[in-house]
């Protein structure tokens, strides 16, 4: 064999080897990474951000399944058991008992709203005397989340806390990116018709961000939703002319659907209100408050586009 053939060989040989190697810096074999459950997925596209390849994520509460009354299905306490890390909103949020007992007696557990509200008590908002878990739905808000979600990934794996921090950073970065925009298209909305009717109460945190006018004291008036913070679809008569009356007040035409909750309570308003001679239209795009489509920003701008969409475009006769 020539001399030139056994260096190609051998180059053929290491090559694999030095590819491996590189990829070690920032991941590791998936039979060895560190297992982190999620209960609901805008936590889980936080957590997934930060920790890359290094861990496997997965979120509990799938799809358009309601988390506030989330019970455990056979095979969840499994998953929850062997998590090297439990990541939840608190807040109130996961209050289904089999499912709230697990988190709470779980040793790795964290509960990503009640760390921020536990800094920040002054940007809970509170909707009858129950706290309101829908942080989420104001971005610079549920930013405050990365870097509790940070140390608890650092200490779960403390060899990867560089590669862990410039991850955060650029997500951080990217959420306040993201909030300005959904901002600024939201403020573009003449303020008369920046009001906001859902299905339940999920889009508090979004009203007071992004549609209420800069110092406004009294901006709960522009969101009203016929369901509370944990949707049930069960509405008497005065519930549904709570709702009436305020369309009529603030000259509000168009309802808002969620992508996981039963559109019969916004049917029977819209019907109601047709009857007392209002004109009021279902929008045809749903938002996103309990459940996602795609990832948490991503879901976030569509809520934005569809609102202004909704609420701009004439009036159809």
């Amino acid at each position: 064999m020539s001399k030139f053939k056994k260096i190609v060989m051998i180059a053929l040989f290491l090559m694999p080897l030095f590819f491996v190697g590189c990829g070690q810096k920032n991941s590791i074999e998936r039979s060895d990474r560190k297992r982190i459950l999620c209960t609901i997925a805008q936590i889980s596209h936080l957590v997934s951000e930060i920790v890359g390849e290094r861990a496997d994520v997965a979120v509990l509460v799938r799809g358009e399944l309601n988390p506030h009354s989330y019970e455990l299905v056979k095979g969840d306490d499994e998953k929850i058991q062997g998590a090297d890390l439990l990541f939840y909103n608190g807040l109130g949020l996961e209050h289904g008992a089999s499912l709230a007992s697990m988190l709470k007696t779980h040793p790795k557990g964290f509960a990503v709203g009640d760390s921020i509200r536990s800094r920040l008590p002054e940007k809970i908002l509170w909707v009858d005397g129950t706290i309101d878990p829908h942080i989420w739905m104001d971005i610079s808000l549920w930013a405050e989340g990365v870097d509790p979600i940070l140390k608890e990934v650092i200490a779960m794996d403390p060899e990867g806390e560089s590669y862990y921090r410039k991850r955060a950073d650029e997500l951080k970065a990217k959420m306040l990116e993201t909030d300005g925009r959904v901002f600024e298209k939201m403020q573009s909305i003449p303020s008369a018709k920046r009001f906001l009717v859902t299905s339940h109460d999920a889009f508090q945190y979004f009203t007071r961000r992004y549609l209420a006018e800069k110092g406004e004291a009294d901006w709960g008036k522009r969101f009203k939703a016929p369901e509370g913070l944990s949707p049930d679809g069960q509405l008497n008569p005065r519930d549904i002319q709570k709702i009436i009356d305020h369309l009529a007040l603030h000259r509000i035409q168009i309802l808002f659907p969620e992508s996981n909750v039963s559109r019969d309570s916004i049917r029977k308003i819209a019907d109601a209100g047709k009857k007392t001679g209002l004109e009021i239209q279902i929008s045809r795009e749903v938002l996103y408050g309990d459940s996602l489509r795609g990832t948490y920003l991503e879901a976030m701008l569509h809520n934005a586009e569809a609102i202004f969409r909704s609420l701009t475009e004439e009036k159809r006769g």
